[in-house]
């Protein structure tokens, strides 16, 4: 692909971010608009969390038991698959879901759209983008869910109050129509201008598959390190459980301690901009050094385990405000730099190296709300709390032993090309030795 510049690489961001925040707001749309669900639907808070886990499931079904085969296809056709799921599961949500069975499968086919999205848009942001703006799209690209949680609380008092919940969805049905039609229109037209090509150049596609820049076979292709992607799957597991009880359950955490319902919302939009702000930062930061990218998630990680345990040690309204700001813009800030350091080392498979760790975020999301909402009827809140820290706390001891395993692949199975890494602005710290050399 050829680059016509900055704006090509803006416009590939926003198409990855708002794909990204398609598939990501359903789960969000339902939880903003949840007492006129179970009110229509008849159903009670525990259907509700199970309806949103099973979004989360089988997205994390989906990207596990699909990742290659997401890898091996085409931007079009990605964001044509995801597109009709998008369309199916949003329009059939809004006009098909009649009971709490029917709205479990709709956010079912919903999370398989999610699956597909965030592949799709992984994929694009990983391969497509210049090296040198890919941790910034990747910080992009992630700003799409605390945008997602903006968006569906800003749905409930315009387009639910003037229309009711169904019609939030119908507009997500239709959005899912539109990719699909846009990405079957681009698959055409990429299609004749190959048709163009090989007529203007007979014999043009009869090479070989080449891997990367074109001189490696599949055979030769540099596979990236499983033992390092698996821990850091592991970590965005728990981190991902983590962040989600913070997303869940900090405004009815606040309320409890003093705020009023309408302080709590607003002090979840200042943390989920001030999120957004940070991961866009980080993004732009990571593009200007050499790695070190995995010290930097770690540190957040660990800042976010201090901030969700004084939350709770300290139930007063400052504290709250305080920490939980703090919470969102820094320990919930890692996701796009932690999807961009894996993608950055993983080799010549950087989809699927991503995938690895949007299954586990899927995962976290799928056992978050669930498995913390029963710790605060069995516990209450500060036993959750503490819970959530911890889980934080791991998450970050595991993406520092994931550093030390990429690090010590780096020297022990060096790239075909020299790879710069460690860190640093002006030069890196470590540069690999070429294999035996």
């Amino acid at each position: 692909m050829r680059w016509s510049g900055e704006g090509s690489s803006a416009r590939l961001m926003l198409g990855a971010s708002a794909l990204t925040t398609l598939g990501a707001i359903p789960p969000f749309l339902v939880g903003a608009q949840a007492v006129l669900l179970m009110r229509d639907l008849d159903f009670g808070p525990a259907g509700l969390g199970l309806a949103v886990s099973t979004f989360f499931a089988v997205a994390a079904l989906v990207t596990i038991l699909g990742g290659s085969r997401l890898e091996r296809w085409g931007d079009p056709a990605g964001r044509l698959v995801a597109g009709l799921l998008v369309a199916t599961g949003g329009l059939g949500l809004a006009l098909l879901v009649r009971d709490w069975p029917s709205l479990v499968a709709a956010m079912a086919v919903l999370g398989a759209g999610n699956a597909t999205c965030q592949s799709t848009s992984n994929r694009t942001v990983a391969t497509a983008l210049p090296p040198h703006r890919r941790g910034l799209g990747f910080g992009v690209k992630q700003s799409a869910v605390p945008a997602a949680i903006m968006l569906g609380g800003l749905a409930v008092p315009t387009t639910t109050a003037a229309l009711g919940w169904r019609s939030t969805f119908v507009v997500t049905g239709l959005l899912g129509v539109l990719v699909a039609l846009t990405a079957l229109a681009s698959a055409l037209a990429g299609r004749r201008r190959h048709r163009r090509t090989t007529a203007a150049r007979p014999g043009a596609g009869a090479g070989t598959v080449a891997g990367r820049g074109g001189r490696h076979t599949p055979e030769d292709r540099d596979r990236a390190p499983w033992g390092p992607l698996l821990l850091c799957g592991v970590a965005i597991t728990f981190a991902s459980a983590a962040a989600n009880f913070l997303g869940a359950y900090l405004a009815s955490w606040a309320h409890e301690v003093g705020l009023t319902i309408g302080q709590a919302g607003l002090l979840m939009a200042a943390g989920s901009g001030s999120s957004v702000l940070v991961r866009v930062v980080s993004g732009l930061r990571a593009d200007a050094r050499h790695g070190g990218n995995l010290s930097v998630v770690a540190a957040m990680m660990l800042s976010g385990a201090v901030c969700l345990a004084l939350i709770g040690a300290v139930p007063q309204v400052w504290s709250v405000l305080l920490f939980g700001f703090l919470a969102f813009a820094v320990g919930w800030s890692w996701p796009g730099l932690l999807l961009y350091a894996v993608a950055r080392v993983g080799r010549d498979a950087p989809t699927q190296a991503s995938s690895v760790v949007q299954a586990g975020a899927f995962v976290g999301g799928a056992l978050g709300p669930v498995g913390f909402g029963l710790l605060v009827a069995g516990l209450g809140f500060r036993g959750a709390w503490e819970a959530a820290a911890a889980a934080l706390l791991v998450a970050g001891v595991l993406t520092l032993l994931a550093r030390h395993g990429f690090r010590r692949d780096l020297r022990e199975r060096p790239p075909t090309e020299p790879f710069a890494y460690g860190g640093g602005r002006r030069s890196p710290r470590f540069v690999t030795r070429t294999p035996g050399g």
